[in-house]
């Protein structure tokens, strides 16, 4: 009788809202989906420095480059996490505030996990390819910026969806 009385007095001050629960997906799809599309690009990335740290040693450091586009691509998940993370307030918050950040997470979070694997797969080869033949490089590069920018599209989007 007792346990009764206090999980009722308990369930009387707490009020039960699922709004910021597709709030707060939106900020871990965002910081997931994208930090692993930039783990995705980073690993298919070095193999291809490996294998160029095997045979041409002298040739490295061109091959970082798709490592570093790809560590960018967790940063963008990170400030969409962040800003969505602020905006998500218990007193003024509704469904449809949480429907916008999930999609803003999602967009984000999905794009930068689609460039990542570009990423991965251009820098993999693309590595190898210095290796081989110098002149592949600025077209290598062409093709990274041009997958970074799918990510940067996601970002752009998402931060015009959380507003």
């Amino acid at each position: 009788m007792v346990m009764s009385l206090i999980f009722a007095a308990v369930e009387a001050d707490v009020e039960v809202r699922g709004e910021a629960f597709f709030g707060f997906m939106g900020v871990m799809t965002a910081l997931v989906f994208a930090n692993l599309g930039a783990a995705y690009g980073t690993a298919k990335s070095g193999v291809g420095i490996c294998f160029n740290g095997i045979l041409f040693p002298e040739k490295i450091m061109r091959s970082i480059i798709p490592i570093i586009m790809a560590g960018i691509l967790g940063i963008y998940g990170l400030i969409v996490a962040v800003i969505l993370n602020q905006k998500i307030d218990k007193n003024n918050y509704n469904y449809q505030k949480g429907y916008s950040h999930l999609a803003s997470g999602l967009c984000c979070g999905l794009a930068s996990l689609a460039a990542g694997i570009a990423i991965g797969v251009v820098g993999e080869t693309g590595s190898r390819a210095i290796g081989l033949q110098d002149k592949v490089f600025v077209g290598m590069m062409l093709i990274l910026i041009f997958a970074e920018a799918l990510g940067l599209y996601g970002l752009i989007v998402a931060l015009i969806l959380s507003q």
